[in-house]
């Protein structure tokens, strides 16, 4: 029987984060222990500022932006700090794991993969891991043992309404 899952949510709809979120909040109101590891992030919104209450967050000192518009130097700047964000998230003994974003650094290399892909295989002291973000490959994706597609049905950002605080940030 197996002891540790791997979930993914991935797509292209509102969602990913928030279903990581609550998650983390269901787990942590469980008795669990929970990191909330956040790559591409760095601005603050108000899911973290509640979760730092009560799960240990490690995220981005500041936001880079998006990676297409980075200079190569703020790309390899950008790729050492998700290494530190992998490597301090692992480190500390939880239950459940959330790397949220990572497939988006998983895919532009913005990570050392061979890091994630040995997480992935090995699940050394967790007992879930959570990935959110686009387009997971079919390797991720066999990683994994749930896995649910937020989709983009209907979106008010069509309508050219920006994003709103405590909605959609």
């Amino acid at each position: 029987m197996n002891n540790f899952y791997t979930h993914i949510y991935a797509g292209d709809g509102k969602g990913k984060t928030s279903a990581a979120v609550g998650l983390a909040v269901r787990a942590a109101g469980s008795g669990k222990k929970v990191v909330f590891a956040q790559f591409f992030k760095g601005t603050d919104s108000g899911e973290i500022s509640i979760l730092k209450q009560f799960v240990t967050v490690i995220r981005l000192p500041k936001s880079y932006g998006f990676w297409k518009t980075l200079t190569e130097y703020e790309k390899k700047e950008l790729t050492k700090e998700h290494n530190i964000i992998l490597q301090n998230a692992v480190s500390i003994k939880s239950d459940v794991l959330i790397l949220d974003e990572i497939i988006s650094a998983y895919n532009y290399q913005a990570v050392d993969t061979s890091k994630v892909d040995a997480l992935l295989e090995e699940k050394p002291q967790f007992r879930e891991i959570i990935l959110t973000g686009r387009n997971p490959s079919s390797k991720l994706i066999g990683y994994s043992d749930y896995f649910s597609e937020i989709c983009d049905i209907k979106h008010v950002f069509a309508k050219g309404i920006k994003a709103r605080e405590g909605i959609e940030y």
